[in-house]
């Protein structure tokens, strides 16, 4: 159940994030993602949602291609010519949003051969949590799981203000 207001509550927290992931305890905060990437997960239908699929796109590298064209049965030719582009950082994306694999329940077409970055969105079990902050804080905006597990590091991290 994706709670209400989250979105909005998001925004409002951007500095609190900011500040934590890059001066809060890393060690401390890389010892609690698992358990609270798996408890956000749990509270959070990520089907409700979709929000990634819909706005944003997967980089899908070489071996992603490979595996999704012989999952679809297509050359890899044909499936870069049809669903992907070259963004301005040269690598592979999807041509449209919403993703064309996403269906209109929000399941994807693909899903067991999927991207490496769609299996491992929203990163809030990696260290690309405190690596990447400008990448957390986007898809804080965007994914109520990656808010859920932020909210809770500030908790831990003693930095929540109402």
């Amino acid at each position: 159940m994706i709670d209400e207001g989250w979105d909005k509550e998001s925004k409002e927290h951007q500095k609190q994030y900011k500040y934590m992931l890059e001066r809060g305890n890393k060690n401390n905060i890389l010892r609690a993602l698992p358990r609270l990437n798996d408890e956000a997960f749990a509270k959070i239908d990520c089907l409700e949602c979709a929000n990634c699929c819909k706005n944003y796109s997967p980089r899908f590298k070489q071996p992603d291609i490979k595996r999704i064209s012989k999952s679809l049965r297509l050359k890899e030719g044909e499936l870069v010519a049809r669903y992907l582009i070259l963004d301005s950082e040269g690598d592979y994306v999807s041509r449209t949003k919403p993703c064309p694999f996403l269906a209109e329940d929000n399941t994807c077409n693909i899903y067991d051969d999927r991207p490496s970055d769609c299996a491992r969105y929203p990163y809030t079990d990696e260290d690309v949590l405190i690596k990447r902050v400008p990448l957390t804080l986007k898809n804080s905006l965007s994914c109520p799981i990656t808010h859920h597990v932020l909210e809770a590091l500030l908790e831990l991290e003693g930095g929540k203000k109402s």
